[in-house]
């Protein structure tokens, strides 16, 4: 048969590149030790948020490697309230066909593809960023048969917008051990997102190099929200409270078991306007804070960062900046990371044991109702002034209205004053929610 493509050379299968270059029982405890709290992220037992960050694409070992040795003292100060997930994607998919794939097909990206070379590359350095530092990184599944070649070190799979629809990529990933986030596809039909977690869920007999598989079903398939296109070529958001709620009822009505969200606050969700990433994770804690439904539902973001801002030509060669999508460096990653963590409620410091909640009878000087700016001005008064003091509140301290209205504090600004202008004033600054 003519085909119009030239065979170049036959390629090692996984088993033979796992024997050249194996990995040590040390680097397999490390990776499932993460695997685990990730698991137990996504499956509601571990109250943290997981955070899937590093470069758009890995395009040169040194320099991940120097970025993700960085996260490793970052994740000790937020190890509390955050779960650190390093991104190594090797893989980059192109809408057109052109432009760099990733280190897979070029391990130098100054030089001609070399797949083998690339097949590597990517095992050599995967294994070193979990020897060197503990994480276990993500990588995205572009293509089903290579994960073999990855499959003891990766500890977190993406299946991207324009392959979640592929029959391949779901069959696989219902046979993964790893978390497995699917994106909603580039033309923002969650149904087709939810129709790819549900197959990865469950049990299927399929063909997989060469093999026939049988496989158990992933119950750590899960949704990744990355905004959309639409039909003018517009990008288009899909992290909002209105999307998020959405996404809540559409698992609801499919009862699918672990229901779980990671949004990605670049590609469409920030039109590719990279410093937008930091707007978009801090409201997404917003709105998790504000209704019990999205704190369930939504386990964790997925930020694009690198050592330095923004992207480049590959022929510019500035150390630590992207030749793909721009990213945010490291110095406003690491402040956003430690805002996170800030902003994240931690647990709680009451022991309920000291608690006799049968008898809610206590005595004080003063009860403030709401922790909002004004419960908390006058709660702060009132300390200093000697007195007793109580606040009853629902959401964290400083909430409230006054984050709704994204720190204004409302007070009389005109004439004719009065507490029915002040009720209007302050519920209209909540958007009246």
């Amino acid at each position: 048969m003519q085909q119009n493509a030239r065979f170049i050379r036959k390629l090692p299968i996984p088993m033979d590149i796992k024997k050249e270059f194996p990995i040590t029982e040390q680097i397999t405890e490390a990776r499932e030790k993460r695997v685990a709290e990730m698991r137990a992220i996504l499956d509601g037992r571990d109250k943290r948020l997981m955070l899937v960050v590093g470069p758009c694409s890995a395009d040169r070992e040194d320099s991940v490697m120097d970025y993700i040795c960085r996260l490793v003292p970052l994740q000790e100060q937020v190890k509390d309230k955050i779960l650190i997930v390093p991104r190594i994607y090797m893989n980059k998919p192109r809408t057109d066909g052109a432009g760099y794939k990733g280190m897979l097909h070029q391990p130098d990206p100054d030089k001609k593809p070399d797949m083998l070379e690339g097949i590597i590359a990517i095992r050599r350095l995967h294994t070193r960023a979990v020897r060197e530092t503990g994480f276990a990184c993500a990588d995205e599944m572009l293509y089903p048969e290579n994960y073999r070649y990855l499959s003891d070190i990766i500890g977190y799979v993406a299946v991207g917008a324009r392959s979640v629809e592929n029959q391949q990529h779901r069959l696989t990933a219902s046979g993964l051990s790893v978390p497995v986030g699917m994106k909603n596809p580039t033309g923002g039909d969650l149904s087709v997102m939810m129709n790819s977690i549900y197959a990865a869920m469950g049990d299927h007999t399929f063909l997989y190099r060469g093999w026939e598989v049988e496989t158990a079903g992933n119950p750590y398939a899960h949704a990744i929200l990355r905004g959309y296109v639409n039909e003018k070529g517009n990008s288009r958001p899909n992290y909002h409270y209105e999307d998020l709620i959405e996404l809540h009822e559409l698992y609801a009505s499919r009862g699918i078991k672990n229901p779980a969200c990671i949004v990605d606050c670049n590609h469409a969700n920030s039109g590719k306007q990279y410093l937008e990433q930091i707007r978009i994770a801090k409201e997404v804690l917003h709105s998790k804070r504000h209704s019990g439904d999205i704190d369930a539902l939504v386990k964790g973001l997925m930020i694009e960062s690198y050592i330095e801002d923004g992207k480049q030509k590959i022929t510019d060669g500035v150390y630590g900046k992207s030749i793909t999508d721009a990213c945010l460096g490291w110095e406003k990653t690491e402040r956003l990371v430690l805002e996170l963590a800030d902003l994240l409620e931690g647990e709680s410091r009451v022991l309920h044991e000291q608690f006799d909640l049968t008898k809610p009878d206590y005595e004080t000087d003063v009860l403030i109702i709401g922790g909002g700016g004004a419960g908390c001005s006058a709660a702060i008064e009132a300390d200093n002034a000697g007195a007793k003091v109580m606040v009853v509140t629902k959401l964290r301290m400083g909430d409230a209205n006054t984050m709704m209205a994204e720190g204004g504090i409302q007070a009389a600004d005109k004439p004719n004053d009065s507490p029915a202008q002040h009720f209007l004033d302050a519920y209209g600054g909540g958007h009246f929610a």
